[in-house]
């Protein structure tokens, strides 16, 4: 068997595969985020590792431990967690969705070369940006900084001793040399760091530390390899199978992803495209972000009194999507691709006195798609282009939405079996790779059954694509300086 962990955002999940690669067990433990002041995201590391010892105790329940061959980690990307020379904590981790760094992402810019080496634009969500934040505004914290670990890498210290990475999440650093998959000493440089501070770089599917013998005997287990693993999206696409160029995905989570595997490097920054490592040796992907999604249903179900997301889903399936009626615009919280604005807001336009909450939920639905179809165009902009793209996550639960997005996107859509166990299946199998090298990448990482596929219609496709997107767009452009003059509070100046 082989052990499975993610640490997500809001819990940390577990899974055991077995040599089939059917999953025998599965487990949760929930977490909380700290927001101690406008746009700030924070976690204790110790929150994690708890939550992490509970999702396992449990998913080990009634199971045969020592069957347990090798673990494999999986976990939010980007999150900056910092230790001393003692190896202990320094401050709370601040996380991918922290939004205090904007000034220093404007100043690692200026860093010579620095898109060409990183592959992507500096933005706050980033890792490199937060060490800069610390340096200028926690200067003792900084002075002791001996190692800095993303989340999951933080557990794979309390699971092995030992500092390691893997290539696809080091590449939401903005530290790595994405081309050459190794740390730049330019970009760590520019941070006030070097590769002292740093993680030795593996591929996702390498042994990366062992457990440690403590562990083993509490948990019942051998000292087994524990894999490099991935970032969450890396590893929950090879969970889904999205492991060769041309394949691709799309996530409709809380936020939305779409992901396509690349034939080598490519980047596409000035479009805030992400350009990152694929936790697969030799392989890359790009990414569109969206950081607001199913989110969004969550909102306007809120506003307009639905009981829940699924009433607000049937009363917009049984009123339609009506020709030339409201729109909205997701930015909830900024965006990233394909704007990397993050003082952009959310919007309804085109009301009317005849505008009903089923015209808002629909609104809601095109606008998440329109949202979507930039980033597509975004990603396809580099010449990676799919003709079938796997839906996971909550969002792909509707069919009525699903079908929307495949009239939106022009693209066939296709719904697989397993799709929710998401990030820690792929971790689970990026640890069977580890111990079965030989193994092939079509015997581990099967695309899991379909069952269901969504064709667009072609000619709604040409509706939203020559008429609701260009309109869509247009929105975004005349309210960005809006929302950039209410950030700096120029909209409630007199003039």
């Amino acid at each position: 068997m082989y052990l499975g962990i993610d640490l997500g955002t809001s819990s940390v999940k577990a899974v055991l595969i077995d040599a089939r690669g059917e999953v025998r067990a599965s487990a949760s433990s929930p977490l909380t985020v700290q927001h101690p002041r406008p746009r700030w995201s924070e976690q204790d590391p110790a929150a994690w590792w708890a939550a992490t010892e509970a999702a396992v105790a449990q998913v080990l329940q009634g199971q045969e431990a020592r069957r347990v061959a090798a673990i494999g980690l999986s976990g939010q990307m980007h999150g900056a967690t910092l230790l001393d020379d003692a190896d202990q904590v320094l401050r709370p981790a601040i996380l991918w969705n922290d939004g205090r760094s904007d000034v220093e992402c404007a100043e690692l810019e200026k860093v010579p070369g620095f898109r060409e080496v990183t592959g992507n634009l500096a933005m706050p969500g980033f890792t490199a940006p937060k060490l800069a934040w610390v340096r200028r505004h926690e200067p003792d914290v900084f002075a002791r900084i001996a190692k800095v670990l993303l989340p999951k890498d933080y557990l794979r210290f309390r699971l092995t001793g030992a500092f390691m990475t893997d290539a696809s999440d080091a590449a939401g650093t903005l530290w790595l040399d994405v081309r050459k998959r190794a740390w730049s000493d330019a970009m760590l440089a520019a941070t006030g760091l070097t590769r002292a501070h740093m993680p030795e770089v593996f591929e996702g599917s390498q042994p990366a530390g062992r457990l440690s013998g403590e562990l083993a005997r509490r948990w019942g287990m051998d000292t087994v390899p524990v894999a490099a693993g991935g970032g969450d999206n890396a590893a929950g696409a090879v969970g889904v199978g999205i492991v060769r160029a041309g394949h691709a995905m799309l996530s409709l989570g809380t936020s939305g992803v779409y992901f396509a595997v690349s034939d080598g490097f490519k980047a596409s920054p000035e479009t805030a495209v992400h350009s990152f490592c694929h936790a697969l040796p030799g392989t890359w992907h790009l990414m569109s972000v969206m950081l607001n999604a199913a989110s969004c249903l969550d909102f306007t179900a809120r506003l307009t009194g639905y009981d829940d997301v699924a009433t607000l889903l049937a009363d917009a399936e049984e009123a339609g999507l009506r020709e030339g009626g409201p729109l909205f615009l997701p930015y909830l919280t900024g965006e990233r691709t394909p704007h990397n604005d993050p003082h952009a807001r959310g919007s309804f336009t085109h009301l009317g006195p005849d505008t009903t909450r089923a015209d808002l939920a629909n609104a809601t639905l095109e606008g998440v798609g329109l949202g979507l179809l930039d980033g597509l165009l975004a990603v396809e902009g580099t010449g990676v282009v799919a003709d079938e793209i796997t839906v996971i996550g909550g969002g792909s639960r509707s069919a009525y939405w699903t079908q929307m997005l495949a009239d939106i996107l022009g693209k066939r859509l296709v719904l697989r079996a397993g799709g929710e166990v998401g990030p820690a299946l792929g971790a689970a199998r990026l640890a069977r790779l580890a111990v079965e090298p030989t193994a092939s990448l079509d015997e581990v990482c099967p695309m899991p059954a379909v069952t269901a596929v969504r064709e667009p219609d072609a000619a709604r496709h040409a509706y939203f694509l020559q008429t609701r997107h260009p309109l869509f767009r247009r929105a975004y452009e005349q309210l960005k300086p809006l929302y950039t003059d209410a950030a700096r509070g120029d909209a409630f100046r007199p003039s």
